[in-house]
């Protein structure tokens, strides 16, 4: 079974083909392809190469299935005795994507 992992929007994930992936905000529409060059680690029947810092001539292509926000976080702030209290939501955006195939 062959799998890589990849770098993208500063986070890394191991992928392998067919998987649905939640990656940081891609600038892309859904429905399109997109190729993720920065492949720092590549395992296949053959054995394990290992990118410094990625591995050459290596690529994952995906389809963008869709984009979102996660589920929010509350990010509360307070100082005991001082009255001081903030509340704070966010949201996180993402794409996820399915994997298509490995170019090892």
């Amino acid at each position: 079974m062959a799998y890589a992992v990849i770098e993208t929007g500063g986070k890394q994930f191991r992928v392998v083909p067919g998987a649905r992936l939640r990656v940081p905000t891609l600038r892309a529409d859904p429905g399109s392809s997109v190729t993720f060059d920065r492949v720092l680690l590549a395992g296949s029947d053959e054995g394990v190469r290992v990118g410094s810092p990625v591995v050459d001539g290596a690529s994952v292509s995906a389809e963008i299935l869709r984009h979102g926000r996660s589920s929010k976080i509350v990010v509360f702030k307070r100082k005991r005795r001082k009255g001081y209290r903030r509340k704070q939501g966010h949201r996180q955006g993402f794409t996820e994507v399915l994997i298509a195939e490995l170019t090892l």
